[in-house]
């Protein structure tokens, strides 16, 4: 298969003619997974971000086990953009975790090629929406596991799988969405899978 980190493949495909004007791709998943994150370590440009302090206003309607820590949320999305060679180049919109702003889901998916649902299993179960939502738009998606330093748990890529009920042909990898090599390689991931679907598209009959 060609790689997307040299060029791109010469034969002609829905893929290839996106990329001639960028790819829209959007990360997805829980409150406080790290999609805001993924987009500020990977992108080229300074990304566009709508992160708010949170307040006592959303005690009670935002959902912060697990994320105690955290002080800002996304209130809109997440706005990056990356070159993975000199033909290919993504734009990243990040999207807003929490329940309440999950209408905003389906006007991000408009005109997308792909996903990157984005898992955190100290709460694997805020995974669900997003990859219902895909699989509803017929999306195709990676899913990446952002492990954390003060994740107790040490969950296996097939346990992971087989709690997402995740069918084999969907890409499942770990990343750190603090490291830019690492976010660029599900980003790559992604791609690749998109790219395999093209050409299974082309060939069958």
């Amino acid at each position: 298969m060609g790689s997307v980190t040299s060029e791109l493949p010469s034969r002609r495909t829905p893929l290839a003619d996106a990329a001639e004007t960028g790819l829209k791709i959007v990360v997805v998943g829980g409150f406080g997974v790290g999609k805001t994150t993924l987009v500020r370590s990977v992108s080229e440009i300074r990304p566009l971000n709508t992160e708010e302090v949170m307040t006592q206003a959303g005690v009670g309607v935002d959902e912060t086990q697990g994320v105690a820590a955290k002080t800002t949320t996304t209130v809109a999305f997440d706005f990056g953009r990356i070159s993975l060679n000199e033909q290919m180049v993504l734009y990243l919109f990040g999207a807003p975790g929490q329940e309440r702003f999950w209408f905003l889901w389906d006007r991000l998916f408009s005109g997308t090629l792909g996903a990157v649902v984005l898992v955190d299993t100290r709460r694997m179960d805020d995974s669900w929406y997003a990859i219902d939502r895909l699989e509803h738009h017929k999306t195709p998606f990676v899913v990446a596991v952002n492990r954390f330093d003060d994740d107790p748990s040490r969950y296996s890529l097939d346990e992971i799988r087989q709690a997402l009920a995740l069918p084999q042909h969907v890409p499942l990898i770990d990343c750190d969405a603090r490291v830019r090599t690492s976010g660029k390689d599900v980003l790559i991931t992604l791609v690749n899978h998109l790219y395999e679907l093209a050409m299974t598209r082309e060939t069958t009959p």
